[in-house]
């Protein structure tokens, strides 16, 4: 007997929910915004809405399939099946947190507030809900999905770790880093610097963005599906010892980028999320490159 599909809405806490977490009633969330010049009605508006895409995209589900929900905070700890289709409601960010923990399933994302969000991830509304479901489990499937390039980093005690936008490596406090950097087709060299971002096409548009902005490079960033990424040193000092002749480039997944750690203690972390970060220490070497893994987005 053949399984009827399971589709995992994937959400995270709202503003409102996470103030009323903190702070234990309305009245206290609403005093502590407006101490800050902001009125907790905005943001329970926002709440609202999010709930209406919920339940639109819940009520969109047919009767007969399989369902299931997970929060973001939640993702680490809930096993995704190969047959599932994710639905993630919320922000951009919200599919990149849920991309490393997947495998090839197909990913519909949907803006719960249309207008906040630039919209690369979430391309979708909560009342087309069905019809993308029907298209994400049709036998055409994969002509509808876009492939995403990710980025992985891994350290040589096997620690590893994958994001969809950009890998961050430096100091947990964005201090000064020392480390040893082996760029493809270039010697090593010594850095002192405020760390090291490595970026996806679809990480193009954020952090590495800014860094590309500052240093007014004139690299093609790679678009989201091309197996490519591109990396930028922040801040690189040089002195006696330490270069700055290696600070930026490409390089496809046939390559990969090398730094040996020369600090107490460096960290890698991806999306943003320092929470869950490589942790590297003296003389450890982590190699960042291309992904075997890629987010299947459904367009």
């Amino acid at each position: 007997m053949t399984l009827a599909p399971r589709v995992v809405l994937v959400h995270r806490r709202t503003e409102y929910e996470e103030l009323l977490a903190t702070h234990g009633s309305r009245g206290q969330a609403a005093f502590f915004l407006a101490a800050r010049d902001r009125s907790l009605d905005e943001v329970e508006q926002r709440h609202r809405r999010t709930l209406a895409a919920l339940a639109e995209v819940a009520g969109a589900i047919p009767l007969d399939w399989r369902r299931s929900r997970v929060e973001r905070a939640d993702l680490d700890r809930f096993l995704f099946a190969p047959q599932d289709v994710v639905v993630v409601v919320g922000q951009d960010g919200l599919v990149a947190n849920a991309a490393k923990y997947l495998s090839g399933q197909p990913v519909i994302g949907i803006d719960a507030d249309p207008g906040r969000n630039a919209g690369g991830l979430v391309q979708h509304r909560p009342a087309e809900v069905a019809e993308l479901l029907r298209v994400a489990t049709a036998a055409t499937a994969a002509a509808h999905l876009t492939e995403r390039t990710m980025v992985e980093a891994v350290a040589d005690d096997t620690q590893r770790l994958l994001a969809l936008n950009e890998i961050y490596v430096g100091q947990r406090g964005h201090q000064t880093a020392r480390y040893r950097l082996t760029a493809p087709g270039a010697a090593a060299e010594a850095q002192a610097s405020s760390g090291i971002l490595v970026g996806t096409g679809t990480g193009a548009t954020g952090w590495c963005h800014s860094a590309w902005l500052e240093r007014q490079s004139t690299l093609r960033l790679p678009e989201p599906s091309a197996p490519a990424v591109g990396w930028f040193v922040r801040e690189a000092w040089p002195s006696p010892v330490t270069g700055t002749s290696q600070v930026q480039g490409l390089f496809d997944a046939s390559e990969q980028l090398a730094l040996t750690v020369e600090s107490d203690r460096l960290v890698a972390f991806g999306d943003g999320v320092e929470s869950d970060a490589l942790q590297l220490s003296w003389g450890q070497t982590v190699r960042i490159r291309v992904a075997a893994q890629r987010l299947r987005l459904l367009s």
